[in-house]
């Protein structure tokens, strides 16, 4: 997969740059998803799109699929600093590495991902979902557009890493 991102002639600041726009473009769809969702939701309200997909407004105070929800507090800012670091850490790899188009991508839409969730951690204690799909009586944990930017770019990730294998054999 190639991204068709002509950046041969830019110098690496403005690449950079690039890279944070696509994050922030990320915080900025997440946040105002979100926005319109806490103003027409109240908690637990349900609202049924089709057959297998209804938005509906929940909290989680725990990380994926609700992962330590009920610790008291202490995991929100836990979650908050880890999320932090990752996104200090992929800052210093945009900035050593700005020419990896499919790499930084992911990374961006990770570092826009963990960041909209950390606003959330914030302001409001825990995590906006609102995203739900199911099947018959099964129901895939609610989720948001951070939590998609995360998991895109941790696919994107692992696909890159795959990549850059087959290159390194040729």
């Amino acid at each position: 997969m190639r991204l068709n991102l002509n950046m041969d002639n830019m110098p690496d600041k403005k690449i950079f740059l690039f890279w944070l726009l696509i994050a922030a473009a990320v915080i900025a769809a997440d946040q105002a998803s979100k926005f319109v969702i806490l103003a027409c939701f109240y908690p637990g309200e349900q609202a049924p799109l089709t057959s297998f997909f209804n938005l509906t407004l929940v909290y989680n105070a725990g990380a994926s699929f609700g992962l330590l929800a009920n610790m008291g507090g202490w995991q929100r800012w836990l979650f908050t600093l880890l999320a932090m670091g990752i996104s200090l850490w992929i800052l210093v790899m945009l900035w050593k590495h700005p020419r990896q188009k499919l790499q930084n991508t992911a990374l961006a839409l990770i570092m826009g991902g963990a960041l909209g969730n950390v606003i959330d951690r914030l302001l409001h204690g825990a995590v906006v979902d609102f995203l739900d799909f199911h099947l018959a009586n099964g129901h895939w944990p609610a989720f948001n557009l951070a939590d998609s930017g995360i998991t895109v770019g941790a696919v994107l990730l692992v696909l890159a890493s795959f990549l850059e294998r087959r290159e390194d054999k040729t």
